[in-house]
């Protein structure tokens, strides 16, 4: 009851400072969606920044991509998810309520109104669409919004490998929305029907497959350092092989303390060629890698970085909450690493009805936008205020600009974790601030 209160202040802290509402919220909302207010927008623009510079910028080896989510039915056939991309389903006989047969703990009683369950059904979680203007009648206008992201990489490997020639091991990387008609979606931004990810395929040969896997492995801890995980948060699990995705020979998940439990947070899959060959035979092109040196040919394995970037959102959400006590008051605020930190500082006027003060904060704050986007202004209220507000939605500094300012072109910076003041020149903000 203690963790579920916790996750109720996140959520409602996350809603009033303008993270994440709930989807279609006036008109009653849609289970399982979710939308991004504007510092929402930039926490999860800061996690996907960190993570392409890290696996894309700052490596040779790695290609960017963005497939397109609609794509030939064909390839959901080949890859696997037509025929067996589903979730075992119970309805109760009472009140018609669905669920998760392996998230009940009886699988007879329904959990809401303790009718009986029927028996477990299979549902396939692709959200089904028609392209075109075909009747409703045409299969050969079916498509489907895509579970996955890895699958539009698969299939552009050849296009990849004719126009920029790689040599191996290389890796494809995107940033993209994939969408699953989750049964019971739940747990805020853990489980929705609509999200992000960002995946790398990366192509090796058969045989190097191991030290790849290692390295990525190690990449994968680095950027949840990157982005201030706490350590003792973090937990690799070893999947045992009854419980792998069908194209996985090994996968390993990070799992993150959330307030409702130890849940999967990133994972990291040996998929083997099992997709290029599922393609190659569906698709009946060559989708072989020809080695120039030694003159060998042959489908390349994969080792695959998967992570959900809601997940990780909803992961530094938590991890950030914090309640203390500052001045005699008690306060709640989001304890953001400087590097995620939506708004990396604030500048005040110490008063707003002082013209020359509101004159010189607004030539600070505009000249420090320049060189540190992520900037707030804020004139709202007296100061106490204004800081109150800024830590709440984790801005690590609020630099206000008082009278002394004027003469000596120095500011009062103030810390978000202990409250503490101290007196800078306007000069050194930037590498004060800069996350």
């Amino acid at each position: 009851m203690v963790e579920q209160n916790v996750m109720e202040k996140i959520v409602s802290l996350a809603k009033r400072r303008g993270f994440v509402y709930q989807g279609s919220e006036i008109y009653g909302g849609l289970a399982g969606t979710y939308d991004y207010a504007p510092l929402g927008v930039a926490l999860k623009n800061n996690l996907k920044n960190i993570w392409w510079r890290r696996f894309v910028l700052d490596r040779e080896d790695m290609y960017g991509f963005d497939a397109a989510i609609l794509m030939n039915a064909k390839v959901w056939e080949s890859s696997g998810h037509v025929g067996g991309f589903a979730d075992p389903v119970v309805e109760c006989s009472k009140c018609r309520a669905r669920f998760r047969a392996d998230h009940l703990d009886n699988e007879e009683l329904c959990p809401t109104c303790g009718g009986a369950l029927g028996s477990v059904q299979e549902f396939n979680m692709m959200f089904e669409t028609k392209v075109g203007a075909s009747s409703v009648e045409d299969n050969q206008a079916i498509s489907y919004l895509r579970p996955e992201t890895a699958q539009g990489m698969f299939v552009n490997f050849k296009n990849i490998l004719d126009t920029f020639h790689p040599k191996l091991p290389f890796g494809l990387a995107q940033i993209g929305k994939a969408f699953r008609n989750e049964i019971a979606p739940r747990d805020f931004l853990f489980r929705t029907r609509e999200f992000e990810q960002m995946e790398i395929e990366y192509f090796v040969r058969p045989n190097d497959w191991e030290v790849a896997f290692q390295e990525l492995r190690a990449e994968i801890l680095a950027y949840l350092s990157d982005i201030g995980l706490k350590t003792r948060s973090l937990h690799e699990l070893e999947v045992p092989e009854g419980e792998r995705a069908h194209y996985s020979k090994r996968t390993i998940d990070v799992e993150f303390d959330y307030p409702f439990g130890q849940k999967e947070l990133c994972g990291l899959a040996y998929r083997t060629d099992y997709d290029l060959q599922a393609h190659q035979t569906g698709s009946q092109v060559d989708l072989t890698f020809f080695d120039e040196g030694s003159k060998e040919r042959f489908l390349p394995h994969v080792i695959e970085p998967s992570l959900g970037v809601d997940r990780l959102v909803l992961a530094v959400l938590c991890d950030a909450y914090t309640e203390d006590e500052m001045g005699g008051e008690s306060r709640a605020y989001f304890k953001f690493s400087r590097a995620v930190a939506p708004v990396k500082a604030a500048v005040f006027p110490l008063l707003k009805n002082k013209p020359e003060l509101v004159a010189k904060a607004r030539a600070v704050y505009e000249e420090l936008k320049k060189v540190v986007p992520q900037i707030m202004w804020d004139d709202n209220g007296n100061i106490g205020k204004r800081y109150r507000r800024q830590d709440e939605i984790g801005t690590p500094s609020c630099i206000t600009i008082d009278f002394d300012t004027l003469s000596d072109n120095t500011v009062t910076i103030r810390d978000r974790d202990t409250g503490s003041q101290s007196r800078v020149a306007i000069d050194s903000l930037p590498a004060l601030i800069a996350g």
